[in-house]
């Protein structure tokens, strides 16, 4: 599937559904957290379970729900399955999405003071 990217014109209705299909797939801090130690090197199910102290259970479901939006592929280890990012545009995705809320969090924190500094003074 191809999309087309959105510079200098609106974002197409298949492209914008896409995008939020992968945003919603990066919805919940069990998934980022996976991503973020799949970051870092493949891990065994078993390795995320420990790592993230989450039952069996719930790393493969959200391990699915990961790779249905082809963010983590699995290599089949003897009995064991292994789990990677998809490429080096997911290592990227996390790297920004991070990026973004660092940026967002220290401005936000700095107007506050500044709007308290500035009630203070009144």
């Amino acid at each position: 599937m191809s999309f087309e990217p959105p510079v200098g014109r609106p974002m197409s209705a298949k492209t914008s559904e896409a995008v939020a299909d992968v945003m919603f797939a990066l919805s919940t801090p069990s998934r980022v957290r996976i991503l973020g130690l799949l970051r870092e090197r493949p891990y065994a199910v078993g390795e995320l379970m420990a790592a993230l102290d989450m039952e069996q259970s719930a790393v493969s479901h959200q391990l699915r729900v990961l790779r249905e939006h082809n963010l983590v592929r699995a290599t089949e280890l003897g009995r064991q399955r292994v789990y990677a990012l998809s490429g080096e545009r997911v290592a990227a995705l996390l790297d920004d999405a991070v990026d973004h809320v660092v940026r967002l969090s220290a401005p936000a924190s700095g107007k506050r003071a500044a709007k308290r500094r500035l009630r203070r003074a009144q």
